[in-house]
């Protein structure tokens, strides 16, 4: 079927409403979850354990190795079927997660995250979803509203652990952690519905980039296909740097925030830094989305990265008061925004459609993987030689690829590739 421009801007405008609902309730799940996940693993191996990152990495491990699949099932059914089974699988992994910190039983707890990591990658490809059916100046802003609807979820997603504990406890008995992972299940529930019944028609449909003959074959060779076609644009490179060190930057800081209070007498005080970090990610996504299409991709990667610099420095100094780790999480989540949404938008100009959604899958993969060797690595860095130390770490990530862009910033400007 072929639609006329005045259609396809009206399917456009219900798409946006549909993914920014399923944003809304999949962020709150995600956010409740990740400022919970350190508590269970210190709750089952002891207070003093090293090991607080791995359950943050290995969510991320799962969204990293569910990236690709369900970009690879998109680009055959379409964005609502890989939607609906990222958050199928989601909703799962926070049943068998709950069930695993109900028992106190690691392995059972960790597959039950690894799992739901599906809600994470969800979540991040429907950024990609937003722009299917924007113009070329449309795609920062298109890309910055799915963000900017993560702003609701994820604030109030880590306030409401409290309250999904108490009813946890006080309604069915279970121990404290529990709870907010079986409420995490039932938000992505909400996200299901709301993709099942609302996606219609698919962009990527609509948009006309259903791939099903290209899809045929191995998955390492389709994997290797696009990181060839990565590594072919410079740009392309460059905007999958500029996700990947925002991630890590951003996850390995994170993570530990929330152990360090809490070594330090601060617990109650981490849900609130928490969630100033996830405003600082999501709320200011349509300025930022703007920025990206009136001053360009690389300008916005260069600027977000001295975000982070700033925002690690400031984390390094906070030594045991809370007060600097407000602004410094903010900003910390400020400068992932800025290099989410400037890398991710260069990828989607930079590389041909035809193996457009094959890239995404492979550059979420490889973003997702290395954000995961960032959080199980946190915990030991942490332990070993401080909070600070793991927060200069994020800072001299930052600083190559301030560099990188500034180096290559006049080339990578000049070479457009597959702009439509």
């Amino acid at each position: 079927m072929v639609y006329t421009p005045n259609e396809i801007a009206v399917i456009q405008k219900r798409t946006l409403r549909v993914l920014v609902l399923s944003q809304m309730t999949g962020s709150a799940a995600l956010a409740a979850a990740v400022t919970v996940g350190a508590f269970v693993i210190q709750d089952i191996l002891g207070q003093a354990t090293a090991w607080g990152g791995i359950a943050s990495a290995t969510v991320t491990m799962g969204t990293a190795f569910m990236s690709q699949i369900l970009a690879r099932l998109m680009n055959i059914r379409g964005r609502r079927n890989g939607l609906q089974t990222g958050y199928l699988l989601a909703i799962l992994g926070g049943f068998v997660a709950g069930y695993g910190a109900e028992t106190k039983t690691l392995w059972i707890f960790m597959i039950g995250l690894f799992i739901f990591g599906n809600g994470q990658a969800s979540n991040l490809l429907s950024r990609y979803a937003a722009t299917d059916l924007a113009t070329f100046d449309e795609r920062g802003r298109a890309m910055s509203r799915i963000l900017f609807a993560s702003t609701f979820g994820a604030v109030f997603g880590p306030l409401l652990i409290k309250p999904a504990e108490q009813a946890g406890m006080d309604w069915f008995g279970w121990g404290q952690y529990t709870g907010p992972w079986v409420f995490s299940g039932v938000f992505f529930l909400t996200s299901l519905i709301n993709t099942t019944l609302r996606l219609k028609p698919d962009p990527l449909e609509v948009a006309g980039r259903l791939n099903r003959q290209s899809e045929v074959g191995a998955p390492s060779r389709l994997f290797s296909d696009a990181i060839r076609a990565i590594r072919g644009s410079s740009n392309a490179k460059i905007a999958v740097l500029s996700m990947v060190i925002s991630q890590m930057a951003m996850v390995a800081v994170m993570t530990m925030t929330p152990v360090h209070l809490k070594l330090h007498g601060h617990e109650t005080v981490s849900a609130y830094i928490i969630s100033l970090h996830v405003a600082g990610m999501y709320a200011f996504s349509p300025l930022v989305g703007r920025f990206a299409d009136r001053r360009g991709r690389l300008s916005t990667i260069q600027f977000g990265a001295v975000v982070l610099m700033c925002a690690t420095l400031l984390s390094s100094l906070a030594g045991d008061s809370p007060l600097l780790l407000y602004p410094a999480l903010w900003m910390l989540g400020v400068g992932w925004s800025f290099g989410l949404i400037g890398g991710s938008s260069l990828l989607v100009d930079s590389i041909d459609q035809q193996i457009r959604v094959r890239v995404q899958g492979a550059a979420d993969l490889t973003m997702s993987f290395c954000g995961g060797l960032a959080g199980f690595s946190s915990g030991f860095i942490r332990k070993a030689v401080g909070y600070h130390v793991l927060s200069n770490f994020g800072m001299l990530l930052a600083g190559v690829l301030l560099v990188t862009v500034m180096l290559r910033k006049s080339v990578a400007e000049r070479e457009t590739v597959g702009v439509l």
